[in-house]
């Protein structure tokens, strides 16, 4: 992945609500993300996502993180959801926030 987002933000605000999806999407969770589109994927947290900085299209720079989702029945798949197209994670298992990271 590039350092490249289509969204970058800069207010705290906006940062802290990307860190609070990253809080709840520790390390072999299963999940299920809707998308603001309404849109659902189902995986398994492949590795805790992070904030980092990133470069819009405008070469502005601003946060924004990337979670990957992987599915053992899909081998070749690989969810990858910008966290903030996040609207709501669903747990499918029992693995929470600071249970597992990585």
């Amino acid at each position: 992945m590039g350092r490249r987002a289509e969204r970058v933000y800069t207010a705290a605000s906006d940062i802290a609500l990307l860190q609070q999806w990253v809080d709840q999407l520790a390390v072999n969770a299963a999940v299920r993300i809707v998308r603001r589109d309404g849109a659902a994927v189902e995986g398994v947290v492949s590795v805790t996502p992070t904030v980092q900085v990133f470069l819009d299209a405008d070469h502005q720079e601003g946060m924004n993180g990337v979670v990957r989702l992987i599915d053992s029945q899909r081998p070749e798949w690989d969810g990858l959801v910008w966290l903030d197209d996040i609207r709501d994670i669903e747990h499918l298992d029992s693995v929470r926030t600071g249970t597992s990271r990585a």
